[in-house]
């Protein structure tokens, strides 16, 4: 089945383009009037354009295509329609050409006798590997709708995660850069103005000015040699934490502080537990579920403690067990995990530990950001208060030498 490109005009009377898998051009117009689309141009795909979809190149799914795509098979899938319908239908909903064509050649690999699975192994940049082993658990199991409703959960609820910390951390960030900004002119321009008239008197200046005005002067010298030494250590810092060593260390270190490494490790521990649930609830052996969600975990520590944890179940140890000797888990999830082992219903109480943890997350970190909010306000007022000291002072200093 080849790929053509296309250019019809819509039942609205718009004129609209994309590409179509086929047999043949005839075959294309064909599918093209099903669609209710009036074909007014027809021609095979260049290689290209093709080849840089299979490859995964630009042009692929975000994360918000993603999760659309997804809750939208998993609605056709589960009312009945076959895979390459679902992804036919879909593919004809797009707003975006390259999501478009990308879910069409994913059918025309699935119509060309490729498991879903692996047609979507084409594309591994939308499609990343937990996203296509929580597929192939539903295939294998042939309940692929209900798995991909399950999959369209997680990705909503992860990206919800996600999106509220970069949220969260949106403002504290802006209000700590204009505040740099602000004693960075100070600094400046305004220090150095007011020096010139103190030095026209020839008298001693107080401690406290003669400090901020040699941080001034550092300021201006060497200021952009110290952002410049700012930006050369975050960009050998980033290249040392490709090292699994000094990643691990890092980690450990940031999981021990006292109020970023209780957000940390909540946040891991929600982001494994959500996983993990998923991919059970999928059919997905226990073993194999720990294998996936260790994948989703940017922290070593918690990354290792998986590892631990699933050498423990492999020896034939409990899962609330090995994860209780890591001692890296969260209490709550150990008594979880328990609970679903001797219940049957490891998936479920998983779920509800991700659910827990995450709602403990939103709440601890908008009261830690509330505090945080307040702090670099004081700090900056704070700041400019001594600045603004250090000016008076000499003025005052003045004043009382003129009046003895």
């Amino acid at each position: 089945m080849a790929a053509f490109e296309y250019v019809a005009i819509g039942p609205d009377g718009r004129r609209t383009s994309g590409t179509i898998s086929a047999d043949t051009a005839r075959s294309a117009r064909k599918e093209l009037r099903l669609r209710q689309l009036t074909p007014l141009k027809v021609s095979e795909a260049s290689e290209r354009s093709v080849g840089r979809i299979k490859l995964g190149g630009r042009g692929g799914l975000n994360g918000a295509d993603r999760v659309l795509v997804t809750r939208q098979l998993a609605m056709l899938i589960q009312s009945g329609a076959t895979v390459e319908e679902a992804l036919a239908a879909v593919a004809s909903e797009a707003e975006r050409p390259a999501a478009r064509r990308l879910l069409l050649a994913v059918r025309a690999s699935v119509t060309e006798g490729y498991r879903f699975s692996e047609a979507l192994a084409q594309s591994p940049s939308s499609f990343p590997a937990l996203y296509r082993s929580v597929v192939g658990a539903g295939e294998a199991s042939g309940r692929l709708g209900e798995v991909m409703e399950r999959l369209a959960v997680y990705l909503e609820k992860s990206r919800n995660v996600g999106r509220k910390v970069q949220a969260a951390l949106i403002y504290p960030c802006v209000l700590a850069v204009i505040a740099l900004v602000v004693i960075g002119a100070l600094m400046t321009f305004v220090v150095p103005r007011v020096v010139e008239q103190f030095n026209t008197f020839g008298e001693d200046l107080p401690p406290l000015t003669n400090a901020v005005i040699a941080v001034s002067e550092f300021v201006r010298n060497f200021g952009l040699i110290a952002v410049a030494g700012v930006i050369v250590f975050v960009f050998l810092a980033g290249r040392a934490l490709k090292s699994a060593a000094i990643k691990r260390q890092v980690d450990a270190t940031l999981l021990s502080l006292p109020v970023i490494g209780k957000a940390l490790r909540t946040v891991s521990a929600a982001r494994f537990a959500r996983t993990f649930s998923t991919l059970l609830a999928s059919g997905t052996p226990v073993l194999d579920s720990l294998a996936g969600a260790r994948g989703s975990l940017g922290n070593l520590v918690f990354a290792e403690a998986v590892d631990e944890t699933m050498t423990g179940v492999r020896e034939g140890g409990s899962l609330a067990r090995a994860m209780r000797k890591t001692d890296v888990f969260p209490a709550l999830l150990t008594h979880l995990a328990a609970s679903g082992e001797t219940g049957g219903d490891l998936a479920g109480m998983m779920a509800k530990g991700a659910e827990y943890l995450e709602e403990d997350f939103e709440s601890s970190s908008a009261v830690a950001l509330g505090l945080l909010e307040p702090l670099i306000i004081v700090f900056l007022g704070g700041v400019v208060a001594l600045i603004v000291l250090s000016i008076m002072l000499p003025i005052l200093q003045l004043n009382t030498l003129a009046l003895n």
